[in-house]
């Protein structure tokens, strides 16, 4: 339905919730939230209404394509949501709902999803549905081909999530679960399931412990020096020019020289992982000349919208890392996303604030900076222990 324009100009939607908007921050953005008409009061003779904030922000004059778009995806989601509640508030009311086909094999829903996935973490997304096919022959043999969406209880869940973290270090369990969690969302949404069986199922990740390996400044030196037959130079600079801005791979892989402002030697760009359902997914980086001279310019047949580092998959570049790392005779399991880490590390270490070390990662609280505090004190106590012991 199209934005809605008449005595409620916040009124962007109708229906039962109405979807509205009101504005924050001295009228430059617009908070999104739901109004549910819940009766009416003969006593006061008012109607009685109940409210639900959405958490979503749109810009109040968006000023290019861009911004047009982040507004455009802000809003559909917030439609999205809007309906479904207004089924889930039938069925509490009313008893009624949108009448789906529950017997269809849920192994099979999973692979369209898949199929039908444009976003980038589908890697993730394809991980989680082939850890549940091994969970279910484990443990539900009988179910490994055909299962029904209802037959998916919270205590399965609650098992899978043991599971999981069986199979899985650090975060990679919690990541696969909230994966997973995304399908069973669609499901529902697509009403082949009845209720949220992952409803209050955890993995359990001590989400301030830093628990890859990171490159100090000696061996990121010792990294760049190091060359050998048959690099691939794409390869190389994209991960260097991560260690020292702290891009994640999505978003170098999508980097473009327009994303550059050469004059002012400023990086800006959007984050993929908060495109859409953040007003704060834009960062912007100051770059040195050593970072200028590794993007260079647009080549002969080139515009400002072509790639600058042109990247084959995440996987083969994981690869070229790994095999580079061993070259240089550093002996730490070093992934891609390290160079994240890194460059929070060892830009904490040098001195740098910890809310410019935010900034730079795109973060908008501290919350998942104090992780790397906690390692720079590792790395302290590390130091002091490697003395020549005292006895006095």
């Amino acid at each position: 339905m199209a934005e809605t324009r008449g005595k409620n100009k916040n009124l962007i939607e109708a229906g039962n919730p109405r979807l509205l908007k009101k504005p924050v921050k001295n009228g430059t953005e617009y908070s999104l939230y739901l109004e549910y008409q819940m009766g009416y009061n003969h006593d006061t003779g008012t109607s009685v209404r109940k409210k639900e904030s959405l958490s979503l922000y749109i810009m109040a004059s968006p000023r290019n394509t861009v911004q047009r778009q982040q507004v455009k995806e802000t809003l559909e989601l917030a439609k999205k949501i809007r309906f479904e509640r207004e089924q889930q508030f039938l069925e509490n009311r009313e008893g009624y709902r949108l009448k789906k086909d529950k017997g269809v094999n849920f192994h099979d829903f999973c692979q369209t999803y898949a199929d039908e996935y444009t976003k980038k973490d589908i890697r993730m997304i394809t991980i989680a549905i082939s850890r549940f096919k091994d969970f279910l022959a484990k443990y539900h043999p009988l179910m490994k081909d055909y299962i029904k969406p209802d037959a998916i209880t919270h205590e399965m869940m609650v098992k899978f999530a043991e599971y999981l973290q069986t199979r899985s270090v650090g975060e990679g369990a919690k990541s696969i679960l909230q994966r997973f969690k995304k399908i069973v969302r669609a499901a529902i949404d697509q009403g082949i399931m009845a209720k949220d069986p992952c409803k209050g199922v955890v993995c359990v990740v001590d989400d301030q412990a830093l628990k890859k390996d990171v490159l100090s400044q000696e061996e990121i030196v010792k990294l760049i020096n190091t060359h050998y037959q048959f690099e691939k130079e794409n390869v190389r600079n994209a991960f260097i020019f991560c260690l020292y801005t702290g891009m994640r791979f999505c978003d170098v892989k999508d980097l473009r020289y327009s994303n550059i402002d050469y004059a002012n030697k400023l990086l800006r760009f959007e984050q993929d992982k908060t495109k859409g359902h953040s007003v704060r997914s834009w960062v912007t980086i100051p770059l040195n000349d050593g970072l200028i001279r590794l993007i260079g310019r647009p080549g002969e047949g080139e515009t400002k919208e072509s790639l600058i580092f042109n990247l084959p998959s995440y996987e083969s570049c994981c690869k070229s890392v790994k095999r580079w790392v061993k070259r240089a005779g550093i002996d730490k399991h070093i992934s891609w996303h390290c160079a994240r880490h890194s460059c929070a590390v060892n830009l904490l270490n040098n001195g740098s604030n910890i809310k410019t070390v935010a900034s730079i990662l795109g973060h908008s609280g501290l919350k998942h900076i104090e992780k790397y505090t906690r390692a720079i004190d590792k790395l302290k106590q590390d130091a002091i222990n490697s003395l020549p012991e005292l006895n006095i």
